[in-house]
């Protein structure tokens, strides 16, 4: 019989494709497009997509994080993190200043970015309230805390 984990036996290629199906990696990246997809369709009246409406909180959370620490925080690296920066910056929501040292530089949150995150923090809580309503409260709480699991135990020392 063949093991559909493993990928042997007489349909090895039908079989590794099936347990590639069940990669956990897989499953939580498809989850997760389709999560960001309604959280980008419920914000697009504000001209912000979910990755843009993330930064911005978290910048209102952190105050003036350098770039290294605000990759940190978005366990983003410094490449994708500076990429996701420019239209932020071209929009006037952030700027970057200078940080701790001659080498290090700062994100700051610009009034016209504070302006933009509350505006939309409203459209935010309603997608947020419809996709906790779809989960039922337990259901949402226990993929909350499953996923602050499995980060905690897949980090990196």
């Amino acid at each position: 019989m063949d093991d559909p984990n493993t990928g042997t036996g007489s349909d090895a290629g039908s079989a590794s494709i099936a347990g590639e199906m069940r990669c956990t990696c897989a499953a939580l990246r498809r989850t997760a497009r389709r999560m960001t997809q309604i959280y980008d369709d419920a914000l697009k009246p504000t001209g912000l997509k979910l990755t843009q409406y993330s930064l911005l909180a978290m910048l209102a959370q952190a105050g003036e994080p350098s770039i290294t620490d605000l990759a940190d925080l978005m366990m983003m690296d410094r490449t994708t993190l500076t990429r996701n920066l420019r239209p932020l910056q071209a929009a006037g929501w952030v700027r970057l200043g200078t940080g701790g040292d001659k080498r290090s530089r700062s994100v700051v949150l610009t009034a016209k970015g504070e302006s933009t995150l509350q505006a939309a923090r409203p459209v935010w809580r309603q997608a947020e309230a419809s996709i906790r309503g779809k989960l039922g409260a337990d259901g949402g709480r226990q993929l909350r805390r499953l996923l602050a699991e499995t980060s905690s135990a897949i980090a990196s020392d």
